[in-house]
């Protein structure tokens, strides 16, 4: 099978500039399967306990670069560029279009990198596809961690779809410059490097769309659950930060939940980074 990516040069070259952010030596991986060739940016000790990092929509997994050193000091960190979406991974073969499909496609992953389970962090998008693979295969998800989760708990508000309409309409840099520094406002921006890596994916993966589904069912974890970890965006315009908390409460038996004050959704992986760093790493060591 031969597989083709719509990724641009400009695309590309934006990719490297936001990976040059990243302060630490990164290993560049490449995992093949069903669905096609999967880019997985690596740092951290070969030895370590794997974390596997889900970013969010549009984002792909350079929106890391502020946490690579501090989760990289305890774990083999392996930060996924979700298939379909923005990025440098691949879609070949067998096409990707259920949450079945998504599913399937991240055992290929684990698989092709050798673990037999990991820690999962997700955030936005990326926590939706976390939690719903706890509730997939629960045994191979050592820890959970989930940053501001979208479509988990609560739904989006309705002037943040409204907002949204643009990057759907017209993609490109303005329109995700535009957005970003709305829903930012008042709280850290998103890094420029990565304003424009999203506004050139919106662009050339413009035919791209997200596979998602309702709320995963996490009903059916029962004892098996993971021990979860739920960071919230205490300034997060994407939905409402109380009613996902009360609802995780309710729905995600033992989950520790937390919120970040000052946060917004879009920066909070590069948001109150050394306190993020000592929630998460603290955490996965117990």
């Amino acid at each position: 099978m031969t597989a083709t990516s719509t990724a641009t040069s400009a695309f590309r070259a934006a990719y490297g500039q936001a990976m040059a952010l990243w302060p630490v030596p990164v290993e560049r991986l490449e995992v093949g399967g069903e669905f096609g060739t999967t880019r997985v940016n690596a740092c951290g000790p070969a030895g370590g306990p794997p974390l596997v990092l889900l970013s969010g929509g549009g984002v792909t997994s350079a929106a890391w670069y502020a946490h690579a050193a501090g989760f990289g000091r305890t774990h083999r960190v392996y930060a996924v560029d979700l298939m379909g979406a923005p990025g440098l991974s691949v879609p070949a073969g067998r096409a990707l279009r259920t949450p079945d499909d998504l599913m399937a496609w991240l055992d290929t992953v684990l698989d092709g990198l050798g673990l037999n389970s990991a820690a999962l962090l997700g955030h936005s998008y990326g926590g939706w596809i976390a939690l719903r693979y706890a509730v997939h295969a629960p045994e191979l998800v050592a820890r959970l961690v989930l940053l501001d989760p979208t479509q988990c708990f609560a739904g989006y508000r309705a002037s943040y779809l409204l907002r949204a309409a643009p990057l759907f309409l017209r993609p490109g840099e303005a329109s995700t410059r535009r957005f970003l520094a709305w829903e930012t406002r008042g709280g850290r921006p998103v890094a420029p490097e990565l304003v424009r890596l999203m506004g050139l994916g919106a662009r050339d993966f413009r035919g791209a769309k997200a596979v998602t589904g309702p709320r995963p069912d996490v009903a059916r974890l029962g004892s098996a659950a993971p021990p979860a970890l739920v960071l919230l965006a205490g300034r997060s315009r994407a939905h409402d930060p109380r009613r996902v908390a009360a609802q995780a409460e309710r729905t995600l038996a033992g989950a520790r939940i937390e919120t970040l004050a000052g946060v917004g959704h879009h920066a909070m992986p590069e948001s109150e980074v050394t306190e993020l760093d000592r929630l998460v790493t603290g955490f996965l060591a117990e």
